[in-house]
């Protein structure tokens, strides 16, 4: 099982991001700790070192399985479901900018919230068709770069749009193309999935990314799930990809970081 965390190359307001801030100072402390990559998450790569920020991981042997694009959402408030047309089309530029580091780095990019929600005096049939047109476009330009989307299903606190594992697969093969899957996340597939295992294997070969928080969106083992159960499912559909930690650095990151790690080891997956 290749594991992985989620750090924020700068400061960010999401709390369920346990390392923010000096990026290489985190990297070093994951590497440290056993895991075998790191997943960034990134609000501008315009405001990133693409090389520098390579070659922090890959010197600790480790790689970049995805990118994480939430903070545009987060701190900019960019969607595809934006009642401007400019604020729609800064979403889509913002997510097309992510396509050369994330072909450099062999990454995948995460498209969460920048889908959006249903805002005000907008009707949901139409917030879904700004969305599909956001996510359309999108996919088709990663795709001319050999670069692979990952949607992810998110609960309904944080967006009435898209929140289970079955709606997501209608949006993909809507869009229609190889190159964009799924994440799924334990925390969001606990609130919405009737059965998180089910929805796994629904899923199948879709399953681009995998993250990993417990049902209080601690650590894995400071919760309820079975994360046994959950992750022979996972890995019964054929999945080789990274299961990635995104969770709230409770008590903090270090420890929450060393925490996952040791449980998820100790299952023998």
């Amino acid at each position: 099982m290749k594991l992985s965390m989620v750090l924020s190359t700068h400061a960010a307001k999401f709390q369920a991001v346990a390392y923010k801030g000096d990026f290489e100072q985190n990297v070093a402390k994951i590497a440290s700790y056993g895991f075998d990559g790191v997943e960034p998450a990134v609000r501008d790569p315009g405001l990133v070192d693409h090389v520098g920020l390579i070659e922090a991981v890959s010197k600790h042997g480790m790689e970049i399985p995805a990118i994480g694009t939430g903070q545009a959402w987060g701190e900019e408030h960019l969607s595809f479901t934006d009642p401007d047309p400019e604020v729609r089309q800064q979403a889509v530029d913002r997510i097309a900018a992510h396509v050369p580091l994330a072909k450099t780095a062999g990454a995948l990019i995460i498209i969460g919230l920048v889908r959006g929600t249903i805002q005000e005096r907008v009707s949901e049939s139409q917030a879904r068709e700004w969305m599909f047109s956001g996510f359309k476009r999108c996919v088709d330009i990663a795709g001319k770069e050999g670069v692979r989307i990952a949607f992810e299903p998110l609960n309904r606190y944080e967006t009435q749009l898209l929140n289970t594992a079955k709606e997501s697969l209608e949006l993909i093969d809507r869009v229609g193309a190889d190159n964009l899957g799924l994440l799924l996340d334990t925390f969001h597939m606990n609130i919405e999935e009737p059965s998180i295992e089910e929805s796994i294997k629904l899923c199948g070969d879709r399953i681009f990314h995998f993250h990993v928080a417990d049902s209080n969106r601690w650590y894995p083992g400071a919760g309820h799930l079975d994360f046994r159960s959950i992750l022979e499912a996972l890995f019964s559909t054929g999945y080789s990809g990274f299961v990635s930690g995104e969770f709230m650095a409770v008590p903090d990151a270090d420890t929450s970081a060393q925490k996952a790690i040791r449980y998820l080891r100790n299952l023998g997956i």
